[in-house]
């Protein structure tokens, strides 16, 4: 089992950057593909990025390509998403989430396990 603990979400202006951070527990963490969900009240779990056991392939929503960044530090049990160019349409929850399968996806209902979630909030 992994348990998941994220971190680094707060306040920012548009325009501004943010890194969340997802601690991992769990002597597996190498064998899970990991992903980056967000929900804004009222709305659906969205995608917003994945990256698979070695780090070498990642998948991101359109509404964050070219200004999100995933990545995982496999030593350290941790999975980053930099946040750039942050919109007021950003503001959510952000999730953390644990898949273990070999490939990639984007469905919210193939993860295993989830973290509380950390919020990010983008000003105008």
């Amino acid at each position: 089992q992994v348990q998941l603990a994220e971190s680094g979400g707060g306040l920012v202006q548009a325009g501004g950057s943010l890194r969340l951070s997802c601690a991992a527990s769990g002597r597996a963490f190498r064998s899970y593909v990991m992903g980056w969900f967000r929900q804004a009240p009222g709305k659906e779990r969205e995608f917003v990025a994945a990256i698979n056991w070695t780090g070498g392939i990642t998948d991101y929503a359109d509404s964050v390509k070219g200004r999100f960044t995933i990545s995982r530090n496999n030593d350290q049990n941790t999975v980053y998403l930099q946040m750039n160019s942050l919109k007021p349409e950003d503001t959510a929850v952000y999730y953390c989430a644990a898949d273990r399968q070999v490939f990639l996806g984007r469905d919210p209902s193939r993860y295993d396990y989830w973290g509380q979630g950390t919020q990010v909030t983008v000003s105008s």
